[in-house]
């Protein structure tokens, strides 16, 4: 069974207390802190780079989740590599011409290759990253449009999700936008063990009971599985 691993999204935190946002997030018992790295092009938003991640790297050894939303993910591999990066995630439809050579600088750079696609686009486009004979090791499948906090959950994203987990039991399977206590199931029971939640828990008033019930949703689908 893939391990539930629920990754609050940074971009709802204080970003003028990011160290200790990032801190409390693991005590409230996080096991990832995903980073959204928007450049203002392939979205219309522009949020951080790579001296963010090195400043924060300085004061955790969390594993980073990048989640580039950028025209040119190869420019980024060497300085997020060099910044601290634990994860590299790159949208399908920004690498279409050199997925493959960019999968191979991300591993070389000592970070973990993963793959987005927007609502729009089709699952089969990520097949041929995961049969590649240097394959990515996670599938982020938006449940929201890229670039935006805040959206509504679309639940039609299951669907891609569910053909996943099929296909491959026992890969990382993220699933990012609008998730928190009342979509969460939905999610899990359709494969997703990756959960990315920011509004839902930087505005919660108890995060802790939040994260918990987001891993307890992945790990009772689990459990059920195995019946």
């Amino acid at each position: 069974m893939v391990k539930p691993k629920i990754a609050p999204s940074m971009l709802s935190s204080d970003f003028a207390n990011l160290a200790a946002e990032a801190d409390r997030m693991l005590r409230y018992g996080a096991d990832w802190l995903h980073m959204d790295i928007m450049d203002g092009h392939f979205v219309p938003n522009l949020t951080i780079g790579a001296p963010v991640i090195e400043s924060l790297r300085k004061h955790t050894d969390a594993y980073l989740d990048c989640h580039l939303m950028v025209t040119n993910p190869i420019d980024y591999v060497e300085p997020l590599g060099k910044a601290g990066a634990s994860g590299f995630t790159f949208h399908v439809e920004a690498a279409k011409e050199n997925w493959q050579e960019l999968i191979h600088r991300i591993k070389s750079k000592g970070m973990r290759p993963g793959v987005a696609l927007k609502p729009e686009t089709p699952i089969e486009e990520v097949y041929s990253l995961l049969e590649a004979k240097d394959p990515v090791e996670m599938v982020l499948v938006m449940t929201v449009q890229p670039g935006f906090g805040g959206q509504k959950f679309m639940p039609e994203m299951m669907d891609k999700v569910r053909s996943l987990r099929k296909k491959y039991p026992s890969l990382d399977i993220e699933v990012d936008g609008g998730l928190g206590p009342s979509t969460v199931d939905l999610a899990s029971s359709a494969g997703a063990n990756c959960i990315v939640a920011g509004s839902s828990v930087f505005g919660a008033s108890y995060p802790a009971q939040v994260i918990s019930q987001l891993r307890k949703s992945v790990q009772d689908t689990q459990a059920g599985c195995k019946k």
